[in-house]
């Protein structure tokens, strides 16, 4: 039995979790989801089809009336809920300035990856005992091997030839974070701007090997394959199951935020363009916040291109999801505790008391992780390594984190604006699993981003 084939116990205790924040009533469901916490269920062929036959129970179970958000997923219902969206000003960017901005958001990307991956998985303490060791803390730059070997030993660092570390950086290594913004531009160049959610499928099947994706995606993929559609361009289904829905508990995970940068990256000044397009991208995998999630990255880094207030950025994100939804309650509580003057620490205390890092549907959710990057934004002061440190010390999914934040105020900045420090390392270069685009300069990937922001326009 394949590994990545199987429905694991811990997918199970997600599924349960994820129903829960949903609103859901699981009770009925307890007897079942208890005798399924056994190990055996990985490899027992019968436990694994009783887990598939509980997936779909739990899909079927109703919201509570009193639940107190309203959380679509389709398309039109999703804008029949927004409200306060910000009022920016038209693009006037010249094309230098375009490529400016586009190439400053590539690198940013890149480089608050870069910074967030070598302690992807590391908890928050970890991650400041390490470097406290090295006299490094609060971080302030990439990470480097250079420590006690009992040190890396107690926090889970990788061996010093890790070509992450400071001393061993080439360029921008592979990564799911980077790959999903290449697919985006590959999408866009292919398709144009009507491509379909089943555009986007066709092309990771084609284009991306199975192992090369995660949790959701990885379902999502699977799903496809086994000719479970992606929904319509409207958010609709053929059947009782879509390939985001069928047996995936990752469905609000994180997966869908970190594919959203390309799309905000081809739509100057315009967040609703850039929330659609994410949408078209994230329905094939994700539901609900998990949508919104990568609805609010795109929107934001659309408003980048014409606004470098960084609270204004957040809020046009903000305006394209559901106003009566947990994502956006959350974020505004990010904003709130800024506005109330709290510390970057408080926050950062704030955000690990409402989500546990130790349990992985909390450590890896779409609402914690979008908490830490608006924290990040927010204190950071438009300074690029402060914000990129700041989206990577609360531990939680770092490299996403650092990615996403580095590319909001890469995009602010322009190109010019991000410190040699953190760029020269990276060479302009990016290795990408995505066939066809293996290794690629990221002057030139701005370069086609801006052809694309002309032809969209044309």
């Amino acid at each position: 039995m394949q590994p990545w084939m199987s429905i694991s116990r811990n997918d199970l205790k997600i599924e349960r979790a994820q129903c829960l924040d949903e609103g859901k009533d699981v009770s009925p469901l307890e007897a079942e989801f208890q005798a399924l916490d056994v190990p055996e269920v990985e490899t027992d062929a019968k436990l694994q089809a009783r887990a598939g036959k509980l997936l779909d129970r739990t899909l079927r179970l109703p919201v509570s009336h009193d639940y107190p958000f309203q959380e679509p997923s389709e398309i039109a219902r999703i804008r029949r809920g927004r409200k306060d969206r910000p009022k920016l000003p038209r693009s006037s960017l010249r094309r230098d300035q375009l490529l400016e901005k586009a190439h400053g958001a590539w690198v940013g990307r890149c480089c608050g990856c870069l910074l967030g991956k070598p302690v992807e998985g590391r908890g928050r303490r970890q991650i400041e005992a390490y470097l406290r060791s090295q006299d490094r803390w609060p971080l302030d730059f990439y990470f480097s091997g250079a420590a006690d070997e009992t040190v890396r030993k107690d926090n889970n660092f990788p061996a010093p030839t890790n070509p992450c570390y400071a001393e061993n950086i080439t360029c921008m290594p592979e990564d799911d974070d980077t790959n999903y913004t290449t697919v985006g531009l590959a999408v866009i160049e292919q398709k144009g701007s009507d491509f379909t959610p089943a555009d986007v499928g066709e092309f990771w099947l084609r284009n991306i090997p199975i192992y090369h994706v995660c949790t959701a995606e990885r379902v999502a993929y699977r799903n496809l394959v086994n000719r479970i559609c992606a929904p319509d361009a409207q958010g609709g289904v053929s059947g009782r199951f879509s390939s985001a829905t069928f047996r995936n508990p990752y469905r609000e995970w994180i997966g869908a935020q970190i594919r959203a940068d390309f799309f905000g990256y081809c739509s100057p000044a315009r967040p609703e363009q850039a929330a659609e397009f994410a949408w078209r991208d994230a329905c094939i995998s994700h539901v609900k916040n998990g949508l919104y999630g990568e609805m609010w990255a795109a929107a934001m880094l659309a408003a980048a291109f014409v606004s470098d207030d960084v609270t204004t950025v957040i809020q046009a994100g903000l305006g394209e999801v559901p106003a009566a939804s947990r994502f956006r309650r959350d974020i505004e509580t990010v904003l709130t505790w800024h506005r109330d003057g709290l510390s970057y620490e408080q926050a950062v205390d704030a955000i690990h008391k409402q989500w546990d890092e130790a349990f992985s549907h909390h450590w890896c959710h779409t609402n914690s992780n979008a908490q830490i990057v608006a924290a990040a934004l927010l204190w950071g002061d438009k300074d690029y390594g402060r914000t990129v440190s700041g989206a990577v010390m609360p531990g939680f999914d770092t490299d996403c984190n650092g990615a996403t934040a580095g590319s909001v105020l890469g995009m602010i900045l322009g190109r010019s604006g991000i410190p040699a420090r953190w760029a020269d390392p990276i060479r302009d270069t990016l290795n990408t699993g995505v066939h066809g685009y293996h290794t690629v300069k990221l002057a030139d990937m701005a370069e086609r981003t801006v052809r694309i922001i002309e032809g969209l326009r044309s």
